[in-house]
Order: structure tokens, then C-alpha cells, then sequence
């Protein structure tokens, strides 16, 4: 059974990364991403349940560090229990993350979407919301992509997983590839003195 286990995610996360679409799209994420912080904007990022912990695990590794030290970045998960159980109890859970964006985003940042399924309501309204707003978007997702597919920039589908923690597996390797790849694209120089 772990055999299994750890051979079914190889075998997604190959899947992933043998796909010169997939490879592309992640590049374009880089680009929005350094090209956004570079400007001045942030990146704001949402999901649901064990998407919204990769989430705040991503945002938190751009105001405080990755492999390097260095100045903090923008970055803002769209997590905070009060605003969200405050907009879902007076606007109902499909506004949650669209009044958010609303609220936090502007202009020249960009929004990261994640979710396994691609049909969370809450994620496509916000997705909508900064289209509105001219904030671009990525969105990480699975099983095709779903309803979120046409509504968003730069769509990072994960193409082969039988379970959302096989997608959920991919995306914090696509997070943490971007990170990477920032800090290096950006010549982010430490900050800590030697």
C-alpha cells in the first residue's frame, strides 16, 4: 500500500511536468507573478479547506522566506476566519473570497486561485470579481479544470490524479517552483548581514 501510494504520486507529478502545456503555463505564472511585485502590486491567494492552508502556506513564504533571506514581499492569503464568516453568514459562502477581492485587491495585483475540483462557486465569483477590477489571475487546479477554467489568465491544470491530495501534492510543488524562481528571477539579495 505505500509502494502504491508513493508510486501514484510519481506518476501524477510526472504526468505534470511532462507536458510542455503545463511547463508553460507555470513560466507565465513566473512572469505575472515577478512582473506584479516588480510594479508594486501584491498577490492575494484563495482556496477551500486543504487549498486554503497551501494558500496561506504560500503567502507566508513571500512575507517571510523561502530558500533565501530577503525582504519581505506582498502577499496576503484571502484567510482571515472573521471576514470570511462574517461574509458567509450575512452574504452567503459564494461571496466569501469575491468580496475580498473587493475589499483588498487593486489594479496590477494578481489573484492565485486554488482548488483540486475547479467548481467551487466561492472561487469562480472571486475570479470574476477581479476581471472586474482588471487584476489578473492564475488558478491552480484539477480534474480539468472545471467551471474556473475559461474564467481565469493562466490556468495550471494537473492532468492525471485519481484524488484531490494527488492535485493538492502538484500545486505546492508548482508554489514552491515559482517562489524559487522569483527569488532568483528578481535577484532578491539577503538581507541578513555576513
Amino acid at each position: 500500500m505505500l509502494r502504491r501510494h508513493f508510486a501514484e504520486a510519481s506518476a501524477t507529478q510526472a504526468a505534470f511536468a511532462d507536458d510542455p502545456t503545463n511547463l508553460e503555463a507555470v513560466e507565465r505564472f513566473i512572469d505575472l507573478a515577478a512582473r506584479t511585485l516588480e510594479a508594486g502590486g501584491r498577490l492575494l491567494v484563495c482556496g477551500n479547506g486543504g487549498s486554503m492552508a497551501d494558500a496561506m502556506h504560500f503567502a507566508a513564504e513571500w512575507t517571510g522566506r523561502f530558500r533565501r533571506d530577503r525582504r519581505a514581499l506582498p502577499a496576503l492569503a484571502l484567510s482571515d476566519p472573521v471576514e470570511i464568516t462574517a461574509i458567509a453568514n450575512d452574504l452567503g459562502f459564494e461571496h466569501v473570497f469575491s468580496r475580498q477581492v473587493e475589499a483588498h485587491a487593486q489594479a496590477g495585483d494578481l489573484l492565485v486561485l486554488l482548488s483540486t475540483s475547479g467548481d467551487s462557486a466561492n472561487l469562480a465569483r472571486a475570479a470574476e470579481q477581479a476581471k472586474a477590477m482588471n487584476v489578473l489571475t492564475v488558478a491552480l487546479l484539477g480534474r480539468g479544470g472545471g467551471k474556473l477554467l475559461p474564467l481565469v489568465d493562466v490556468p495550471i491544470v494537473v492532468p492525471r490524479a485519481p484524488n484531490a491530495d494527488g492535485v493538492q501534492e502538484v500545486h505546492i510543488q508548482v508554489l514552491h517552483a515559482c517562489i524559487e524562481a522569483l527569488e532568483h528571477e528578481l535577484g532578491l539579495e539577503s538581507t541578513s548581514e555576513s
